[in-house]
């Protein structure tokens, strides 16, 4: 197989009809190692809306536990799109997040733009770092993918293409990122969590690595302060000459699914998803109580 040649078969396909197809040879294909790093930084980036972080912090559950919430938010979100939506897999996956979503008194526009992050960032990530560009058909099938899973969810009010997935998310940032102590704790647990998967001598540049990726408006909201020009041009070129070194791989032939990421390292004696997650129990701390009538309180 000639390097561009999945490319060829993915712009054979009907990026509205086939999406599930395109986003799996994309993802586990084309740029996997590129689209762990995406979402990561999507969920990342989440936080420094108060409203997401605070919850998060409440909840505990990553900065107690960071390293079993990412294993499972990974593990969920890569069942639907190894398997499908209407496999068992998918339907346990998708259950299971709405079961700890409905949990949490979580406003619409929150979720709305966490889904944002999903479609925005792996395409920005992907154009200024892998070994190619995404192709329009690789973004359409992206945006029907996770509109897909919005709708699932329950979430109203769905961008219908990408140009408005982006301009949602970048008005919802505009409008929300600001400083929260709390908030800033739960990146900070992250950062943690990335850092003890290397070895510990390693910690301080990989935190300074990290932080040369962020853009100046997440540096701001968590009040980082920015690695200087020549650092973050040296980390940020670092990564862009990976993406040129992997154009001159052969193509992968076997597909890499994010269950295979060594970063998961919580069930090394395998899972199964309808274990994966929280199970929030009302008045617990983060999990407000519910009312008759749906009305909640802490």
């Amino acid at each position: 197989m000639k390097r561009y040649e999945r490319l060829a078969q993915i712009r054979r396909l009907d990026p509205y009809r086939d999406s599930l197809e395109i986003h799996r040879l994309s993802s586990a294909y084309e740029f996997p190692w590129d689209f762990t790093r995406a979402l990561e930084l999507a969920l990342y980036r989440t936080y420094a809306v108060p409203s997401i972080g605070r919850l998060l912090a409440e909840t505990a559950e990553l900065t107690d536990r960071p390293q079993k919430r990412y294993d499972d938010t990974v593990l969920l979100l890569d069942a639907v799109v190894e398997h499908g939506f209407d496999s068992a897999e998918g339907r346990t996956a998708v259950r299971r997040v709405n079961q700890m979503h409905r949990s949490y008194d979580i406003s619409d526009d929150d979720m709305r733009y966490v889904l944002c992050t999903f479609v925005v960032m792996p395409r920005r990530w992907i154009d200024a770092y892998a070994w190619r560009r995404m192709s329009r058909h690789e973004i359409v099938a992206s945006v029907v993918h996770y509109r897909t899973l919005g709708q699932r969810m329950g979430i109203t009010d769905i961008p219908e293409t990408y140009e408005e997935f982006e301009a949602c998310l970048d008005a919802y940032e505009n409008a929300h990122f600001r400083w929260d102590e709390e908030a800033r704790r739960v990146a900070d647990a992250t950062l943690a969590l990335m850092a003890s998967w290397y070895p510990r001598p390693l910690t301080p540049l990989l935190r300074t690595s990290t932080l040369a990726l962020l853009d100046e408006p997440l540096l701001r909201a968590f009040r980082y302060t920015p690695p200087g020009d020549v650092t973050r041009a040296v980390v940020r070129r670092a990564v862009r000459m990976r993406g040129r070194a992997v154009r001159l791989l052969p193509p992968r032939r076997v597909p890499h699914h994010a269950r295979q990421n060594w970063e998961i390292k919580g069930y090394p004696d395998g899972y199964r998803l309808d274990d994966l997650g929280t199970r929030p129990l009302p008045g617990v701390r983060g999990c407000p109580v519910r009312h008759a009538g749906g009305s909640t309180s802490q």
